[in-house]
């Protein structure tokens, strides 16, 4: 089976799903590679690197994507600007697709359906389950590393204030604030990575056991009054909240927006649309020059006037919705999710080439479209 590796065509994103280290593994198993030309410049892999690799070099995608098995990617597919052709319309009809896809959110609906009409068989790499066997595969985990990070770095280097208390002749400067919203991994970061800038942190989780967590790492917790019952899914994930209760958690973090320097929003709820945790009638409380970085803006975003992909700016509120915040520390992340993405494959053809295990838990979890049908629960639930 061949493995196509395309050069990521969405904007500032540099990663890529192969390294030549994972290259020589994939032969290894007996399948056949071929890389776009370029595809690993934004992480310093050359193109030689590749084909040292044993890998071949290919300059026109549409044609690569025509042949493909098997095509793995880091986003979801878009539209070609050079080619004047959507990516999903590009690969052959029956393949496979492996990628962060993000099915649930709504501006991924249609290529969503696309993929069905031309029977792909597609797999999200944020459909991973919390179960100890998929550790190596979690890519959503990987990311959310790098994104928790990240999303601190991008308010610091947006504020007109210090971070840290500073103490001067004429007075001292007193530290920012930041609300860490959701503590998954990607909040967990944030709040590890405010500190050491030396901010004052509270945090906020539906979940009383991840609120210990943000704990332990030194955020103080906004306790949140709700049966644990409705929050919490399979493998510890947060569940969905009905409008009733997240009209009661709005309410709470309004009460804390009016100090707040920095909001990171990571409230996500697995494979479907993010909750909705901050309207607009709650940025009108905020200090003007205070910053959201939305991370949850793949699924829809936390924040009713997040625009995807792009700084804005409402009520005097500095909003982030960049997607692809991990792409930002390229050379890592890459690493990291190539070696997630092989550990899937391999276990997704175990049995054989050709041969997928549609019962193993892992792909049943990440399957999104297959046998011209959408399957994904989350997908069709947000399309409803």
């Amino acid at each position: 089976m061949l493995i196509v590796i395309p050069r990521e065509i969405l904007p500032e994103e540099k990663r890529v799903a192969a390294t030549p280290e994972t290259v020589k593994k994939y032969i290894g198993l007996g399948f056949t590679v071929a890389v776009e030309a370029g595809a690993g410049e934004g992480v310093y892999i050359s193109d030689e690197d590749y084909k040292d690799a044993g890998a071949t070099i290919g300059a026109d995608v549409e044609k690569m994507l025509g042949e493909a098995d098997i095509v793995l990617k880091v986003k979801q597919p878009i539209f070609n600007e050079e080619k004047k052709k959507h990516e999903v319309e590009m690969l052959r009809n029956g393949s496979i697709l492996i990628t962060f896809l993000h099915p649930a959110a709504p501006g991924c609906h249609q290529m969503v359906r696309d993929l069905q009409s031309k029977n792909i068989t597609s797999l999200t790499m944020d459909g991973i389950p919390r179960i100890s066997r998929a550790q190596r595969m979690d890519a959503l985990s990987s990311m959310s590393a790098l994104t928790g990070y990240k999303s601190v770095i991008l308010a610091a280097n947006q504020m007109p204030k210090f971070i840290p208390m500073i103490g001067t002749a004429i007075g001292t400067i007193k530290p920012a604030n930041f609300l860490i919203i959701g503590i998954g991994v990607v909040g967990l970061q944030a709040i590890a990575t405010a500190k050491r800038l030396g901010g004052v942190v509270k945090t906020l989780d539906i979940r009383k056991n991840a609120s210990v967590e943000g704990d332990s790492l030194g955020g103080k917790i906004i306790e949140f009054d709700i049966p644990q019952e409705l929050t919490t899914g399979p493998g510890g994930y947060a569940k969905s909240l009905d409008e009733e209760w997240l009209k009661k958690e709005r309410t709470l973090i309004t009460e804390h927006l009016k100090d707040t320097d920095v909001v990171v929003l990571s409230a996500l709820v697995p494979g479907e649309v993010a909750p909705m945790v901050i309207t607009d009638e709650m940025l009108a409380v905020m200090k003007p020059g205070s910053i959201i970085i939305d991370v949850s803006i793949d699924q829809g975003g936390n924040c009713e006037m997040t625009e995807p992909g792009v700084w804005a700016e409402r009520h005097g509120v500095h909003i982030c919705g960049i997607q692809n915040i991990p792409g930002r520390m390229a050379v890592h992340a890459s690493w990291l999710y190539a070696n997630n993405l092989f550990y899937y494959v391999e276990n997704l053809f175990k049995n054989g080439q050709g041969r997928m295990d549609f019962e193993d838990e892992i792909v049943k979890s990440s399957l999104v479209t297959h046998d011209s049908k959408i399957v994904h629960e989350g997908t069709l639930k947000a399309m409803k």
